[in-house]
């Protein structure tokens, strides 16, 4: 195999192949880079057998061939070459020589013959949108997942079409996020929870421009992403999803009004008032046109009141400020409405037009 390409192109190839590396593995096959080199085309796959990449990577092609090579260390001598042509090399032993400018690299690689290659998935539906979309929606609901295992299906997220809507949605067993978008078309029904590893790393593959198209196909047990000269398949995670509209009420004793940057700022000031894994709550006091929010803890105590307008009964009510701020900061509404029930019932920031919708279960305080 022999073929050149940009240090620009390949670390390109690199950042997004890598990402399907698993950290540990009983099979270091799977620690490694595939590279194919084709006629007229270069690809790179991995795979740690719950999430799988193949990318496609500019290069002029001397020599076809497969080799397998350790991940990491290829990805950090890449980075770490002169910005000139690079050529790569490998001969029938597997052995690679790389070469930039003056510098000379020789890695020993692996037959490609135990690669984990990427699963043959029929597909049954394909829904199309656009790549800023897709970014945005995985980011205003990530932070609401799970993060221990403790039950499989909070550690992802739930994606179900009905009609020509698709919604997102993410919960942890204190708060829900939820996004809901339009799509162009009408599909058949889909409800399908995608591991939000998966999510996280499309997120950051996405380009986030809004003329920029992803297409995901659905599968009985995979989900698939493509975008230009990059496919990712994935597991689906195994069991029902909650059904999150038993969760969800219309019904609000209190309605709070309020500037979305103002409220983000105070609150984000009484977190200097909290450690790292304090459950110190942020208390909210709600009257006529103003809510004041207070905080004590041991490095000290906050005090602030913001104007706001209200409808329905005052109340006073508790909360763990970083969810609170999670939510704000995935809203771009120069205002917000805060709907509660009573000091011990969820509270929903919501947009009338349903497009989010973030649930925060309150905290027990004594003052």
């Amino acid at each position: 195999m022999k073929f050149t390409a940009t240090k620009a192109d390949l670390q390109s190839g690199v950042s997004i192949a890598i990402r399907a590396v698993p950290s540990h593995t009983t099979m270091p096959i799977l620690e490694c880079i595939l590279i194919e080199a084709r006629t007229n085309d270069l690809i790179f796959t991995t795979n740690d057998m719950e999430m799988g990449i193949e990318t496609h990577v500019k290069a002029g092609i001397e020599e076809t061939g497969v080799v397998a090579v350790e991940a990491r260390m290829f990805s950090e001598i890449v980075r770490k070459l002169p910005n000139e042509i690079v050529t790569f090399e490998s001969d029938e032993n597997y052995n690679i020589r790389i070469r930039c400018g003056k510098a000379k690299f020789m890695i020993g690689g692996k037959s490609g013959e135990e690669f984990a290659y990427l699963p043959s998935v029929e597909t049954d539906e394909c829904v199309t949108i656009s790549q800023f979309t897709l970014k945005s929606v995985i980011q205003d609901t990530i932070f609401s997942i799970a993060t221990n295992e403790n039950s499989k299906i909070m550690t992802g997220e739930l994606f179900e079409i009905k009609g020509d809507i698709l919604r997102v949605v993410a919960l942890d067993g204190h708060r829900i996020a939820i996004r809901r978008v339009a799509l162009k078309e009408s599909f058949d029904p889909i409800r399908v929870v995608v591991p939000g590893k998966t999510l996280q790393d499309i997120s950051r593959i996405l380009s986030g421009e809004m003329d920029d198209i992803v297409r995901i196909y659905f599968s009985k047990n995979h989900i698939i992403f493509e975008i230009p000269g990059t496919r990712v398949i994935s597991r689906l995670i195994d069991g029902e999803y909650f059904n999150v509209d038993q969760m969800i009420s219309s019904d609000y004793e209190t309605k709070v009004t309020v500037n979305r940057n103002v409220f983000l700022s105070c609150i984000d000031r009484a977190t200097l008032f909290v450690r790292e894994g304090d459950k110190k709550p942020i208390i909210m006091e709600i009257s006529d046109q103003e809510m004041n929010l207070s905080i004590e803890s041991q490095l000290g105590a906050m005090d602030e009141t913001l104007d706001t307008a209200k409808e329905g009964k005052d109340m006073v009510i508790g909360f763990n400020p970083r969810f609170i701020m999670d939510a704000l900061k995935a809203i771009s509404d120069e205002t917000i409405s805060l709907y509660l029930v009573n000091p011990k019932a969820p509270c929903f920031i919501k947009d009338e037009g349903l497009s989010y919708t973030y649930l925060i279960l309150p905290v027990n305080f004594v003052r």
